[in-house]
């Protein structure tokens, strides 16, 4: 089968097309025929650029059709429709472990369910129990807010309920995040913004931050948050992995500063994460409150363009790529 393979060099993350074996499924494993996929700025810039690592098949989620089932697998069955996180989504066929399988709602395309694994489910263990707590009425913020895990988080805290702000470098950015429920946009890309998110929070502060952007902001979130306030640590985009921290304002404000990321979750928190979001999101979206949001669809010949679009910064929401 056809496969695109994530190789670092200098620092970089490369594509290499290769020719490999159709996988099979081991116990509680499924093996999917690939129908789309999506691009993850965590994977190929963070995860190879800055941490290096072996080479692998790229891709981390997927939406496509069971095509076979491991010893012991008995909720699906060859044919079904599934969408979920997984490794090695960059081919026409992938395995999955059977507990990040979810049923695809029927009004999802293939594109628009690849959409939904890593950034909803991000947005949702950053803003649901045991970390984010999230309520309604309650004001979150995030720092690059046009990402897909910013864009997931916007949408999952308006069905919770709460308030939004976003800060984004680009007018137009703010504008295509304010047709889906960004109450308050910040245009900037400076760590500056503290100041109109007490003035948009009538002083208060944030409860929750969501910092896609790194440490550039870092001591800026901490000084947005209203007391016990908690701080999502997510991306670090600006390559800035320290940031100075006012343990001051931590202690006697009771802040709560977290990080997610999927690198190093075990199995059980994987399944766990997605128990939860079938339980508490996924029902929005199959019923279309929450509606994916794709920017670009590439063809899967077209993955270098759809990794150079994503390096360019120029979406709002997921680049998917469509593989058969």
């Amino acid at each position: 089968m056809k496969s695109c393979w994530i190789v670092t060099q200098d620092r970089k993350a490369v594509l290499e097309w290769r020719d490999v074996p159709v996988p099979q499924p081991k116990a509680g494993e499924i093996v999917i025929r690939v129908r789309a996929t999506a691009m993850n700025r965590g994977e190929l810039i963070v995860g190879s650029a800055v941490h290096g690592g072996p080479e692998k098949i790229g891709g981390n989620e997927a939406a496509g059709e069971v095509h076979a089932v491991g010893e012991g697998v008995t909720a699906m069955q060859p044919g079904d429709r599934v969408f979920g996180r997984m490794r090695g989504s960059f081919a026409e066929y992938a395995v999955m472990d059977a507990h990040q399988a979810m049923p695809m709602p029927q009004r999802l395309d293939w594109e628009q369910a690849a959409a939904v694994p890593i950034s909803f489910l991000t947005a949702y263990e950053m803003l649901y129990l045991p970390y984010g707590k999230l309520k309604a009425g309650e004001w979150l913020l995030v720092t690059g807010a046009s990402a897909g895990a910013g864009v997931a988080s916007i949408q999952t805290a308006k069905l919770i309920g709460a308030h939004t702000i976003g800060t984004s470098g680009s007018a137009e950015k703010l504008e295509r995040l304010a047709a889906i429920g960004l109450d308050v946009p910040i245009a900037t890309r400076r760590a500056d913004f503290a100041a109109k998110v007490k003035e948009a929070t009538g002083g208060k502060g944030a409860d929750l931050i969501v910092n896609l952007v790194g440490g550039s902001v870092f001591a800026e979130c901490v000084s947005c948050l209203a007391r016990r306030g908690r701080l999502a640590v997510v991306g670090y985009v600006d390559g800035a992995l320290k940031a100075e921290i006012d343990l001051g304002a931590v202690h006697i404000k009771r802040f709560e500063i977290f990080g997610i990321s999927n690198a190093k979750v075990t199995s059980e928190e994987r399944a766990e994460a997605t128990r939860g979001f079938t339980r508490d999101v996924l029902p929005a979206i199959a019923d279309g409150r929450i509606k994916p949001y794709v920017d670009r669809v590439f063809d899967f010949d077209e993955l270098p363009a759809a990794k150079a679009c994503m390096e360019s910064s120029a979406m709002v929401g997921k680049i998917v790529v469509r593989v058969s």
